[in-house]
């Protein structure tokens, strides 16, 4: 990351799309990648299933659910006194659930405060990410399966919206409407949108940029298909710890030096 994009502030990058396309993956990587570039780095899992710190070889204690039920509870069941000293302590209990790694720091957006709506923790989440942006260069965002994080605005004002879709038509088509919910709320008002087609075989590349050039979407990234990948999610070991040199890896880093982020 340049100098000047560093002194101008955060940049936030999103990554959305239906479930099992390879989004925490590709969060897993660009953070790999982006680890010792210039400027300090913050990966968000806004996942209520909490799977990005295991990929990261990562423990959680503290989630963002957790703050969100403190909060909730003490506006329930607490005083005026107790409610004042909730919000008076709200920017410590984020930081509690911080998580300092090597080259890196954690947020998990963690399980949901019960039935109904998640806005509570979203909101949370949000204003945490805007407080927490003045301290990082770089923001990462492994998004909840589906169109959901764009209808609820937990990715507001991104730069970078990355529709990740696993090598399909009908991913393709998938991602496509995730893009038309985004414009449509202006969900991100990203100053980049674009497609990341993951698990690509040989061959392949060229009917898939066809179909996303039809769907009106551009091509980012092309990640190939990477058996080290498959042999480490079958080893349950850290997906971080993947050499440099699969070929995801290489991918990744040649997609994140086109985005500007190296």
């Amino acid at each position: 990351m340049s100098e000047k994009r560093a002194s101008a502030g955060a940049i936030s990058v999103a990554m959305v799309g239906k479930g099992g396309v390879g989004k925490t993956a590709l969060t897993v990587l660009l953070t790999k990648v982006l680890v010792g570039s210039n400027g300090k780095l913050l990966v968000v899992d806004a996942d209520p299933v909490v799977g990005l710190p295991q990929a990261l070889g990562a423990r959680v204690g503290k989630t963002m659910g957790d703050v969100s039920e403190e909060i909730i509870s003490a506006a329930r069941t607490g005083g005026k006194k107790a409610k004042i000293e909730v919000v008076s302590m709200l920017d410590y209990m984020v930081l509690e659930a911080l998580v300092e790694l090597d080259g890196f720091a954690l947020l998990a957006m963690g399980k949901r405060e019960g039935e109904g709506c998640f806005c509570p923790v979203n909101d949370i989440l949000r204003d945490a990410l805007k407080s927490l942006s003045r301290s990082f260069d770089v923001i990462l965002i492994d998004g909840e399966a589906g169109v959901e994080q764009v209808n609820r605005r937990v990715t507001d004002k991104v730069d970078v919206l990355l529709m990740v879709t696993d090598p399909t038509i009908r991913g393709v088509q998938t991602a496509a409407l995730i893009n038309d919910v985004a414009q449509k709320r202006k969900a991100g008002e990203a100053a980049r949108m674009g497609l990341v087609i993951t698990r690509v075989r040989e061959g392949q590349e060229e009917q898939l940029r066809a179909a996303a050039e039809q769907a009106g979407l551009e091509v980012v990234g092309l990640i190939p298909e990477d058996r080290n990948i498959t042999e480490y999610d079958l080893a349950g070991k850290p997906l971080f710890d993947i050499e440099n040199t699969s070929p995801s890896v290489v991918a990744v880093r040649e997609m994140a030096s086109k985005l500007g982020l190296l």
